[in-house]
């Protein structure tokens, strides 16, 4: 019988550089372990900044205590925003309305001079303010009384302040300011220039509204 022919068994070469599948292979290695550095360290290049502890309305001094610190990734846009790394200085006023946890934008802040809003009491519906809350942003009406008529008598309303801050609700308690007539006085921040005619409506006997903004924050539940 004829004796078969054997196989033989083929040399194994040692991999040289210039073997493609070789070069692709560590170029693949060194592109994933440098991705996967720049990756892990971007995770980890948060900077500290400052957020509302709780709602800052317009007019109302800023303290270390109304602020908390959160370390968070912002890249380019830090610079818009307070940064965490000193103190609120004396003399701070926020200058707009900031939610709870919200970073403290640059802008949202200022000096008593840059500040033109005044805190003004308006008596109002107890059952109406129970939406509202410290931050609810709210448009203002007023109903003139007529001053023809001895009766509880109001001409058209008309909207004396647009988008105006709620800096207060306190709770109306039994003896409290407005308990007996089913009012209760809430604090508005007003334009200085728009001051004088609210207070005059006032005192005139107007009876005051406000009518929340779509999207406005309001008192949790209500």
């Amino acid at each position: 019988m004829a004796e078969l022919p054997r196989p033989t068994a083929g040399r194994l070469h040692k991999p040289s550089w210039r073997d493609t599948r070789l070069v692709v292979g560590v170029v693949l290695v060194l592109l994933s372990v440098t991705v996967g550095a720049k990756a892990f360290a971007a995770a980890d290049d948060t900077v500290p900044m400052y957020a509302a502890a709780a709602s800052l309305v317009p007019g109302q001094p800023v303290t270390q205590r109304d602020v908390r610190r959160v370390d968070v990734q912002l890249g380019v846009d830090r610079h818009w925003y307070v940064a965490a790394d000193h103190d609120i200085a004396p003399d701070t006023f926020a200058l707009r309305d900031v939610r709870p946890g919200e970073l403290l934008p640059q802008s949202a802040l200022g000096t008593r001079s840059a500040n033109d809003l005044k805190p003004v009491s308006v008596l109002v519906d107890a059952g109406a303010a129970a939406q509202l809350a410290a931050g609810s942003i709210v448009d203002v009406w007023v109903n003139a009384k007529d001053p023809s008529s001895s009766a509880e008598k109001y001409g058209k309303p008309d909207k004396t302040l647009e988008a105006a801050t709620v800096a207060r609700t306190p709770e109306t308690t039994a003896g409290g300011l407005g308990a007996a007539s089913g009012q209760t006085a809430v604090q508005v921040m007003v334009p200085e220039a728009g001051v004088q005619d609210l207070i005059a409506a006032i005192d005139q006997g107007a009876k005051i509204t406000l009518v929340p903004v779509p999207g406005s924050p309001t008192r949790s539940g209500a």
